[in-house]
């Protein structure tokens, strides 16, 4: 594949404790785990292994857009100046950070065509990509969303149905430009996903990234953003709710690269159910040059009954002294039996009670994503989770 002669000699070892880990285009670099490595010691690796193979023989999923089924070599118009097509290459390919696990580097040399997004005009309306799985044979998709400068979008990816998906998607944020995406993955129950976001945010570009994560039986979503020159902006929000038997893990690495940058995660989880688990990973590195960074990151579990478990690492590296403020926040508690007597004595029913405390857990989170019909239906689907497991609870 020309792609993988392109980017063969490419390996990068940065120069910092978190950044430890090789980056590389080339499949040798970074062999299959065993377990043991910090990158996958929460992972259950015979539940994903599929993906870490050296091929990948399945057929990507469906890629839908306005109701519009995307076939290869055709390209549909957005607007003025941006369009969306099924490409053999884009002008960002490859050129968004190198692969830094096993699962984003066999994405890399497995996957033969990539979705191509040009983002070149303000959208008053979402754009909707939809991601439809209907063979469940490991495959590779790659996605390429490039904003030019001063355009402005808000985007919703949508993963369905039935799928054994390793998913690379790079997004380039160019001067000026805004981009609000949110990747919704609501797998069937027997879908296994696992998807790296590597992302640049150039001077003065602003980026939203809120990851939803409810179905799938295994989902790890790893988001890798470089904020490499001044001004850069990033706020990342994750919601996910852990179901009976689900892992669903989130990796997240913030590199703050340039000065006067801001970043702030916030991610929030609720689990139910025997052996749900959850994990969450906020890596954040400010470096030597970096000054007059603003950074923080927070992650909160509701554990709703014995059985679930979550586990919650944020970490923070400072290389710098001349920093505007940087701060993490962790923790991890069970369902409030006193906040549920409480309800109840006022005469409130239990279910609709319970569902009030989990919508009160999550209610700041959803307002800060600030969509209304992604709190629609993250309220729809909590609830419907809710009446399933209440005998559980």
């Amino acid at each position: 594949m020309a792609k993988m002669l392109k980017q063969a000699d490419h390996k990068v070892v940065a120069a910092s404790s978190r950044a430890d880990r090789p980056t590389s285009f080339n499949l040798a670099d970074i062999p299959m785990p065993t377990g043991r490595e910090e990158d996958w010691r929460f992972t259950p690796l015979e539940r994903i292994k599929m993906l870490l193979t050296e091929t990948l023989e399945g057929s990507s999923p469906t890629v839908e857009v306005e109701g519009q089924v995307l076939n290869s070599g055709k390209r549909l118009n957005l607007g003025a100046s941006s369009y969306i097509e099924i490409a053999t290459d884009s002008d960002i390919h490859g050129k968004i950070g190198a692969p830094g696990d096993r699962a984003s580097v066999v994405e890399w040399n497995n996957h033969q065509e990539i979705v191509n997004l040009v983002i070149a005009d303000q959208f008053p309306e979402a754009l909707r990509i939809k991601i439809i799985g209907e063979n469940p044979t490991p495959a590779a998709q790659h996605i390429c969303i490039d904003v030019k400068p001063q355009a402005k979008a808000l985007l919703i990816l949508e993963h369905s149905g039935d799928a054994q998906l390793n998913q690379g998607v790079e997004i380039n944020v160019e001067s000026g430009a805004e981009l609000e995406i949110v990747s919704i993955q609501q797998w069937e129950r027997s879908a296994v996903h696992a998807a790296n976001h590597r992302m640049n945010v150039e001077k003065d570009a602003k980026l939203k990234h809120i990851v939803v994560t409810l179905g799938g039986d295994l989902v790890r979503i790893c988001p890798d953003i470089d904020l490499d020159k001044p001004g850069g902006e990033v706020e990342m929000l994750g919601v996910y709710f852990t179901d009976t038997d689900q892992h669903q893990e989130h990796r997240l690495f913030v590199n703050h690269i340039a000065e006067n940058c801001r970043s702030d995660v916030h991610y929030k989880g609720a689990l139910q159910g025997t052996q749900a688990h959850a994990v969450w990973i906020g890596d954040v590195l400010i470096g030597k040059q970096a000054f007059n960074t603003d950074s923080y990151e927070q992650n909160r579990n509701l554990v709703l009954n014995p059985g679930a478990k979550a586990d919650s690492v944020p970490n923070l590296e400072i290389e710098n002294g001349e920093i505007a403020g940087a701060g993490h926040a962790s923790a991890t508690g069970r369902f409030d039996d006193e906040q549920l007597f409480y309800l109840l004595s006022r005469g409130i029913p239990e279910d609709t009670a319970r569902k009030m405390v989990v919508h009160g857990f999550f209610a700041e989170l959803i307002r800060q994503i600030g969509i209304n019909e992604i709190e629609e239906r993250l309220l729809q689907v909590i609830d419907a989770r809710l009446e399933q497991g209440s005998g559980a609870l």
